[in-house]
Formats: C-alpha cells, structure tokens, sequence
C-alpha cells in the first residue's frame, strides 16, 4: 500500500470538505418545495407502497398519528396488516391543473403555500415547521370512538 503524498492528501480533504456544498437542499427545507416534493411523490403512489412512504414522510406528525390509527383499525377489520402510508389515497391528491408556480407566506412555525396555476386557479396547502423540517400538514377527519357493546357483539 503507497502512501498518500502531502499533495494528494490535501486534494483528498479538500474534496471531502467541497462534497457537502455541491449536495442539492433537502426537499424539506422549505415549505414550498415540500410541497413540490409531496405533490410529486403522490402522484407516484398508486399502489406502490414505497412511493406511498415516501409522501408519507412528508406529513405532519398530526396526519401521520390519524393515518397509523386509521391502519390499525383497517388491520383489524382485514385481519392483515395494513401499513399507515397505504390509508394515503391517491386520488385526493389528483391535479386538475398543472401547477405552475409555488409560493410561500411564512409566519414563524407555519406557512401556507399558493400554488397556481396555467389558468390562473390557485390552491393553498398549509405546512409546519416540526423538529427542523417542513411538513404537509393534512387534515384528516377526526376518528369516531372504537365503541363497546356489553353483550360482546351478540
């Protein structure tokens, strides 16, 4: 094994230290491209459970908790288990228009993101800041109570 010359040593460390800035920002650092990045990501999902995790990663924690609830409750009924990024449905998601442009009005730990379009239609979608990275923040309908019956469904 040769050793490294102090030439080729120095050049090695400098291209170690340039490697990071080259690296593109994280499609979470934003809010607009998160939304971006989570637009795309759901238009890949259909049935395809690792693009189904992948949108789902780019939720808040609040839809992400109502999803894996949601699973649960579908795993038991399917008596199968049914991960939290398959309740995802893709064709909530579908886009009308194409979108054109995104934009972001952020306040503190929240934004909201206009997204327009070709033909002038605008859409928002809101988004939070959680642990450093921006999420879609989703609003799911709150789950009804599992109820109980005395008679143990007689």
């Amino acid at each position: 094994m040769s050793l490294l010359t102090r030439r080729e040593w120095l050049s090695a460390l400098l291209a170690l230290t340039l490697l990071p800035a080259c690296e593109e920002d994280p499609a979470d650092s934003d809010p607009d491209r998160v939304v971006a990045e989570f637009i795309t990501r759901m238009q890949r999902v259909h049935g395809d459970r690792k693009a189904a995790r992948a949108a789902y990663d780019l939720l808040w924690s609040d839809a992400r908790r109502n999803l894996a609830e949601r699973a649960k409750r579908a795993s038991d009924v399917a008596g199968r288990e049914i991960a939290p990024e398959e309740m995802l449905p893709p064709s909530r998601f579908a886009l009308h228009r194409k979108p054109r442009q995104y934009e972001a009005r952020v306040d503190g730990d929240w934004a909201e993101v206009s997204i327009s379009s070709d033909e002038g239609a605008v859409d928002r979608v809101k988004c939070v800041r959680e642990d450093g990275k921006w999420r879609v923040v989703l609003e799911l309908p709150p789950l009804a109570p599992i109820e109980r019956r005395m008679d143990g469904g007689l």
